[in-house]
C-alpha cells in the first residue's frame, strides 16, 4: 500500500512540477533564441545597422535629403523585419505553451486511460 502512496504522489505532485520546469525551460529558449526583448528595445534602430551620412562638405539640400530619406528606408525596414522576427517568436512560444499544457494533461489522465484500456482489453478476451 505505500508504494501505491508513493507511486500517487510522484505521479501527481512530483512530475507535474518537473512537467511545469520543463514547460518554463522552453518558453525561456523561446524567448532568447529569437531575442524577443531585444528585438522590442531595437524595434525602430537601423536594419543591419545601415546608415548613410552625408559626406559633402558644405550644405547640400538633395544629399543632406538623400540620407535623411535614406536612413528612414533602413529604419523601416528593421521594425518590419523585426516584427515579423517577434510574430513569429510569439507564435513559438504559444505553440511550447499549447504542447506543455496538452502534455501535462496527458500526463495527469494516462493512470485513468490505462486502466480504462486493461479493462475493456480484458472484457473483449473474456
Amino acid at each position: 500500500m505505500a508504494i501505491f502512496l508513493e507511486y500517487l504522489t510522484w505521479h501527481f505532485f512530483e512530475m507535474p512540477k518537473n512537467i511545469f520546469l520543463g514547460i518554463k525551460n522552453f518558453l525561456f529558449f523561446g524567448l532568447n533564441y529569437f531575442s524577443i526583448p531585444l528585438l522590442f528595445k531595437t524595434l525602430f534602430s537601423p536594419w543591419r545597422q545601415y546608415r548613410w551620412v552625408s559626406s559633402t562638405r558644405g550644405l547640400d539640400i538633395g544629399v543632406w535629403f538623400e540620407a535623411r530619406f535614406s536612413n528612414l528606408i533602413s529604419r523601416t525596414i528593421g521594425a518590419i523585419m523585426r516584427i515579423i522576427l517577434i510574430l513569429i517568436g510569439l507564435f513559438v512560444e504559444v505553440f511550447f505553451l499549447i504542447g506543455g499544457i496538452i502534455i501535462l494533461f496527458d500526463w495527469l489522465v494516462l493512470p485513468i486511460l490505462s486502466i480504462f484500456g486493461l479493462y475493456h482489453g480484458f472484457r473483449i478476451l473474456l
